[in-house]
C-alpha cells in the first residue's frame, strides 16, 4: 500500500493492514516509520529513495484524494497504481479521466481525458477510483511509446493482472489509438520476466529475427552453463544471455515446466551476452545477434536460405550433350 502510494500513508492505511495504535506509536519511536504531518507516515528508507515513480504516484493519491469528485486514475497513472513498472513512460503529468471538460487539457501537471470508460472497466480501491490494469495497459499502449507499452503489457500478463481475451475486450472500448494499441499487444511476448527481457525480445522481433524456443538453453554447453536468464535460439544453435534488470513481480507462469530435455535437440555452439546498457542501442544487439548466427551456420555446416531473398543474376540455360548450341 505503501508503495502505490508513492511511500507516503496515513494512519487510516496502516489500521486498515492490521497496525494498531502502539504498534504505529513503535515503529515511529525506532526510526522505522518517520511522520511526515499529523496523521500521515512514509517507511524510512522509501524516504531515501525517491524516485520519479515514487513522485507520480504520491501526486496522484494526492489528486484523487482531495481533487473534485469524479476522478478516475487512468493510462500510466492508473498502471503504476496496479503495481505496473512504468519504464519509459512520461510521468511528468498525472493521468485522469473526467466525463466533461476539454480533451487533452494539461494544467499544473495533470493531464484530463475525457471520456466514459465502461462501468466494468472502473474499479475502487481503498478509496480509489482507477479504470482496470486491461484498460490501464491498453490506454498506454495506445498512446505510449510502443517498447514501454510492451513492456507495460508483458508485466501485467506475468503479474497475471489481465489475459489476452481482457486485453481484446479493452481494445476493442477504446477510441482513438485502437489500431496503435492492438499493435503495441500483438509485440508482447507473454513470457518475459524483466524489463530487460521484455526490451531485447521486442527489439529482436522489430528486426525480423526468428522467435527464440519456448524452452530454455541446455544446463551445459561448450561456453559453460548460463549464470542468468538467456534465450535459446534452436535452429541457429545459438543463446543470447541477457541482465534481467528490474524483474516482474508475480509467479513466473510456465517457468516451473521449462525444463531442458537432454538429447532432445541440437546443442548450441554460439553464445552472445546483452547487458542493460546495451539495450539503448538495439541496432548494435541486432547486429551482434545476427553475426554470432552466421557464425553458428558456418560452424554446424549447415546453410540457412531466406525465402524471401530476391534472386539474382540469369539462370544458364543447360544444353543437352550432342546437342546444337542457339544462335
Amino acid at each position: 500500500m505503501a508503495t502505490i502510494r508513492g511511500g507516503v500513508f496515513t494512519r487510516t492505511d496502516a489500521q486498515a493492514c492490521g497496525y494498531d495504535a502502539a504498534d504505529i506509536e513503535q515503529l515511529v519511536q525506532c526510526g522505522t516509520w518517520r511522520t511526515i504531518e499529523r496523521g500521515r507516515y512514509a517507511h524510512r528508507r522509501m524516504l531515501i529513495v525517491v524516485n520519479a515513480e515514487m513522485m507520480h504516484l504520491r501526486r496522484l493519491h494526492r489528486l484523487l484524494r482531495d481533487g473534485p469528485p469524479g476522478l478516475v486514475a487512468s493510462h500510466q497513472s492508473a498502471a503504476g497504481l496496479h503495481g505496473l513498472p512504468l519504464w519509459g513512460l512520461d510521468l511528468s503529468a498525472v493521468h485522469v479521466t473526467v466525463n466533461r471538460g476539454r480533451a487533452g487539457r494539461v494544467a499544473g501537471g495533470v493531464h484530463r481525458h475525457v471520456g466514459s470508460p465502461p462501468a466494468g472497466q472502473v474499479r475502487t480501491w481503498n478509496g480509489l477510483r482507477l479504470v482496470t490494469p486491461a484498460r490501464a495497459v491498453t490506454e498506454v499502449a495506445a498512446t505510449g511509446p510502443a517498447e514501454a507499452a510492451v513492456v507495460c503489457v508483458d508485466a501485467a500478463l506475468h503479474a497475471r493482472l489481465v489475459t489476452p481475451r481482457t486485453l481484446d475486450v479493452a481494445v476493442a472500448c477504446l477510441g482513438a489509438g485502437r489500431g496503435r494499441a492492438a499493435a503495441a499487444l500483438g509485440s508482447a511476448s507473454g513470457r518475459a520476466c524483466s524489463v530487460g527481457e521484455s526490451r531485447l525480445r521486442y527489439l529482436l522481433r522489430s528486426a525480423g529475427l526468428p522467435e527464440p524456443s519456448e524452452l530454455p538453453p541446455p544446463p551445459v554447453y561448450e561456453y559453460g552453463e548460463a549464470d542468468g536468464p538467456a534465450l535459446w535460439f534452436a535452429e541457429q544453435r545459438t543463446v543470447v544471455e541477457f541482465e534481467p534488470w528490474l524483474p516482474y513481480w508475480g509467479s513466473c507462469a510456465g517457468c516451473e515446466d521449462d525444463r531442458y530435455v537432454p538429447d532432445s535437440g541440437p546443442q548450441p555452439v554460439e553464445y552472445v551476452w546483452v547487458p542493460w546498457t546495451d539495450l539503448d542501442q538495439p541496432q548494435l544487439v541486432v547486429d551482434r545477434v545476427r553475426s554470432a548466427f552466421a557464425r553458428a551456420a558456418a560452424r554446424s555446416g549447415v546453410r540457412q536460405f531466406d525465402p524471401s531473398r530476391r534472386r539474382t543474376g540469369r539462370r544458364r540455360r543447360r544444353i543437352p550433350i550432342g546437342g546444337d548450341v542457339p544462335c
